[in-house]
C-alpha cells in the first residue's frame, strides 16, 4: 500500500500526507485537527505565536482530535541584512495613512521568545516538532528526543539536508523552489536554494538515510505520486489546504487564490524582509526597490498594514502566500480533500504499472 511505510507507522497516521505548517493564522486548530482526523497529519504554524497562544491552540486541537499532529517554529537568525528600520518605516507611511492607521513609534520587539515557545512544545509533547530557517541548539533537539517527539527539519539544498541529518533530525522536509510562503534556506543565499522539487528530492534521498518529505507545488494525487516515485516518504501540501473552509485566511485572500495561476506568483522580501513566494499584487510592484528592513523587522512594520487591508478587503496590500500549483486549488472541506488526495494518489500510482 502506497500510504503505509515506516514513517506513517512511526507517527501512527493513515496517509503519508502532511499539511504544511503555515504561520500567521492559516493553520487554525480546526484545520490542524481536521487534517489529522482525516488520516493525514496536521501541523500548527506557530512561528509568530506567543507561548500562551500556542498552549491555547494545542488545547483546542486536542479537544477536537486524539490523532497525532505537529508544531513548527522559526529558528531565530543571528545575522540580518536590510535597510535601517527608520527608512523602511518611512517608506510604508503612505500605506498607513491611506488605511487610516495612526502614527506609531518604531517597534522594539520583533519576535516572540523562542525559549518560551520551545518550553511549551516540550511540555505538550506533540507527535512531532518541526523547525524552519536553521537548526536549533543541540540541547533543544536532545530534549525533544528525550520526550519521544519526532523531529522534522526543512532543507532547500542537499547541503542543508546533510547538515540536518548530522544534527539528528528524524525527517527532512525538502522544500522545492515551487513552494509558497517563506523560503526555508539557511546555509546559502536564498537564490542558491531555489532548486526545483524534481531535482531536489532524488538528490537528497541519495545522500541521507532519514525519510524525506517532498514540499512545493504539490496540489493533488498526481503530485503526491510523483513525490513518492522520486524517493520521498510522503508529501507536504500547503496551498492545497488554503482552499478549505477550516483555513484561517481572509475572504480577500481566498478570492485571490481562487483566481491564481502558476505564472502569477513571485518571490519577494517586501512583506517580511525574508524571501517568500506569493501571488503578485500592488504592494509587491510598488515596493520594488524600496528600503526593506531585515526579517523579522519588516514583518513587524507591515503587520498592521496587512491586518487593515484584510479588514478593508484590499488584496493588493496582503501577503498572498501561494505556491506555483495554486491554479489547482480546490474549495473543499478538509475531510473531502484528504479523501480525494488519497484516491488520486492510488489511481496515479496504479496508472504507472
Amino acid at each position: 500500500m502506497w500510504n503505509r511505510n515506516n514513517l506513517t507507522k512511526a507517527l501512527d497516521i493513515q496517509f503519508s500526507i502532511f499539511q504544511a505548517p503555515m504561520a500567521g493564522g492559516a493553520t487554525t486548530p480546526s484545520l490542524v485537527a481536521a487534517v489529522s482526523e482525516a488520516g493525514a497529519m496536521g501541523w500548527m504554524g506557530a512561528g509568530y505565536m506567543p507561548a500562551a497562544a500556542i498552549q491555547k491552540d494545542i488545547a483546542a486541537i486536542r479537544q477536537a482530535t486524539e490523532k497525532p499532529f505537529g508544531i513548527n517554529l522559526f529558528v531565530p537568525e543571528t545575522k540580518a541584512e536590510g535597510a535601517p528600520l527608520a527608512d523602511a518605516a518611512a517608506r510604508l507611511q503612505p500605506y498607513r495613512q491611506a488605511l487610516g492607521l495612526e502614527a506609531a513609534p518604531l517597534p522594539t520587539k520583533f519576535a516572540e521568545s523562542f525559549d518560551a515557545q520551545i518550553a511549551v512544545v516540550l511540555d505538550a509533547k506533540p507527535a512531532a516538532f518541526g523547525f524552519t530557517f536553521g537548526i536549533p541548539d543541540a540541547g533543544i533537539l536532545t530534549e525533544m528526543r528525550h520526550r519521544k517527539i519526532m523531529i522534522f527539519g526543512t532543507a532547500t539544498t542537499v547541503g542543508e539536508a546533510v547538515a540536518l541529518e548530522k544534527a539528528g533530525v528524524d525527517v527532512i522536509v525538502a522544500q522545492g523552489a515551487e513552494a509558497g510562503a517563506h523560503r526555508g534556506t539557511f546555509a546559502v543565499p536564498h537564490e542558491v536554494g531555489l532548486v526545483g522539487l524534481i531535482a531536489l528530492v532524488p538528490q537528497i534521498t541519495s545522500v541521507v538515510k532519514v525519510p524525506v518529505i517532498a514540499a512545493g507545488g504539490i496540489m493533488d494525487g498526481r503530485g503526491i505520486a510523483a513525490a513518492l516515485a522520486l524517493g520521498a516518504a510522503g508529501a507536504m501540501l500547503g496551498t492545497a489546504f488554503l482552499g478549505c473552509p477550516e483555513a484561517g485566511i481572509s475572504d480577500s485572500y481566498r478570492r485571490a487564490l481562487q483566481q491564481g495561476q502558476a505564472d502569477g506568483t513571485a518571490i519577494t522580501r517586501v512583506f517580511s524582509g525574508k524571501p517568500a513566494r506569493g501571488l503578485r499584487n500592488r504592494f509587491m510592484a510598488e515596493m520594488a526597490g524600496a528600503p526593506i528592513a531585515p526579517y523579522p523587522q519588516q514583518h513587524t512594520l507591515t503587520r498592521d498594514i496587512r491586518a487593515a487591508a484584510a479588514k478593508a478587503n484590499d488584496a493588493g496590500l496582503l501577503s498572498l502566500w501561494a505556491g506555483q500549483g495554486v491554479g489547482l486549488m480546490r474549495n473543499l472541506p478538509v475531510s473531502q480533500l484528504v479523501g480525494q488526495l488519497a484516491e488520486e494518489t492510488a489511481a496515479a500510482l496504479a496508472a504507472l504499472k
